[in-house]
């Protein structure tokens, strides 16, 4: 299938420009890096708007301790490959430090423990800008954000903090304790994604393609044998051919089935996808 590198280039021009306008805007930005496809897309994107230097901010990981091993060996093998300063913060030392209740049920998440290991990593290293790969398409929460997201002192999104950003103008300014999330990919799709990871030739954690896995079928979900999961009583499992559109949590992420084992195949199978 063709690529509109026209289009993709208007996407990652815009991204360039969102990068050096928080280097130029904040004096500690970092770099939200998890070792999934759009945080590897966003390392992508740095290194064109600051080569051939450095970059001038950190990559962060808000490790939950529930990873895939896949996105790990990935993210340190990138981290090494670039020299690249990596920040890791724990939500296991978190949950320890407060005291924490995790989410319970047959498949706990700790998305929403994750706060408390950012709020850490960003009081600790007086990051004032954190750089993340959300985008607006992935669920109507998302629709929300501008590209420069002011959080109050708590990491709280207040809609009386966002500032308009018409003709690209993006406004930096922020009061003391409150930080702001970026996020250049807000006008990518999940399409724009794959046809530019396609059209750049970037390297991803095999996750993302067609693979056999031991999944137990749940609720017409397919969720993969872990430490952390494992078949119940009844329960039925066997190995599936899945593979990944997103890496979260091995204890609350769906593979779903696919036999896709290319980048054509994968942005074929998300074209057909009413679901994002």
């Amino acid at each position: 299938m063709k690529i509109d590198n026209t289009y993709l280039k208007q996407l990652e021009n815009e991204a360039i420009y969102i990068f050096r306008e928080t280097a130029a805007q904040f004096e500690r930005p970092a770099l939200l890096f998890s070792g999934g496809k759009d945080s590897i897309v966003l390392v992508h994107l740095a290194l064109k708007a600051f080569c051939p230097g450095k970059l001038p901010f950190p990559l962060v990981h808000i490790d939950t301790g529930h990873n895939f091993p896949e996105a790990i060996e990935f993210r340190d093998y990138l981290v090494e490959k670039l020299g690249e300063n990596l920040i890791v913060a724990s939500v296991e030392e978190a949950i320890q430090k407060y005291n924490l209740k995790e989410t319970g049920g047959r498949f706990p998440s700790r998305n929403a423990l994750q706060t408390y290991a950012l709020l850490d990593v960003i009081e600790d290293n007086q990051f004032d800008a954190c750089i993340g790969g959300a985008r607006r398409d992935e669920e109507k929460a998302r629709a929300k954000e501008r590209i420069f997201s002011v959080r109050d002192d708590f990491g709280q999104w207040d809609p009386k903090l966002q500032r308009p950003e018409l003709w690209n103008i993006l406004n930096g300014r922020i009061e003391q304790g409150h930080n702001v999330r970026v996020f250049p990919l807000s006008n990518w799709t999940e399409l724009d994604v794959w046809n530019y990871i396609k059209q750049e030739n970037i390297e991803l954690p095999l996750l993302y393609f067609s693979h056999q896995r031991e999944c137990i079928h749940y609720n017409d979900r397919l969720v993969a044998t872990s430490k952390f999961i494992q078949p119940q009583e009844n329960e039925s499992f066997g190995i599936e051919t899945v593979r990944y559109r997103t890496v979260g949590d091995m204890t609350c992420t769906a593979a779903v089935s696919s036999t896709a084992v290319s980048l054509d195949e994968i942005i074929e199978e998300i074209i057909q996808t009413r679901i994002s």
